[in-house]
């Protein structure tokens, strides 16, 4: 599954999410820490820049392929 996720800080939100890339030396609660074994398996992978997002997103998505979207209530959630 690939995905293009987009907002504040996104890239280090996703990267403390996912979890250092050894599994055995991330912490419990990330999806390495919890799911990985081996740093050669590696479950997950997100970019470590917005320069490397923007190449990288083009390998898995054609521009029209990513959509933007407002919820009404994000407004009354983030600033």
């Amino acid at each position: 599954m690939a995905l293009a996720i987009e907002g504040d800080n996104a890239v280090s939100v996703v990267r403390t999410m996912m979890g250092v890339t050894n599994p055995q030396e991330a912490s419990p609660g990330t999806i390495r820490g919890d799911f990985g074994m081996t740093i050669g398996m590696n479950l997950v992978h997100g970019s470590d820049s917005v320069e490397s997002a923007d190449r990288e997103l083009n390998l898995f998505f054609k521009p029209d392929d990513i959509l933007d979207y407002e919820r009404e209530i994000d407004a009354w959630i983030t600033e």
